[in-house]
């Protein structure tokens, strides 16, 4: 399995921005293997985001480990602040 990142480049909120830098960091300080794709790029990559998480008005950043949703930014946080990060990415 593999850690996927649905993210957007575009410029959009601040808090956007701070909430996927935020996930990429942790990734990145973890040595973890992962997928960023930006939704920006393509309409079909928004829609497939949208679809996997079953909310069509759903923003990134969104994280999946293969098939399964793993959640949003607040989900990684909570889980972040637990401790229990391994929980989130389904690891």
């Amino acid at each position: 399995m593999s850690i996927v990142v649905y993210f957007s480049s575009a410029g959009g909120s601040r808090e956007v921005n701070k909430q996927q830098t935020a996930i990429f960091n942790f990734l990145d300080s973890k040595k973890f293997i992962y997928r960023a794709l930006d939704i920006t790029q393509s309409s079909d990559l928004k829609n497939e985001m949208r679809k996997k998480v079953g909310n069509p008005s759903a923003l990134p950043p969104q994280v999946f480990n293969g098939d399964k949703y793993c959640g949003d930014f607040q989900a990684f946080f909570e889980a972040v602040e637990e401790g229990k990060p391994e929980k989130f990415f389904k690891l």
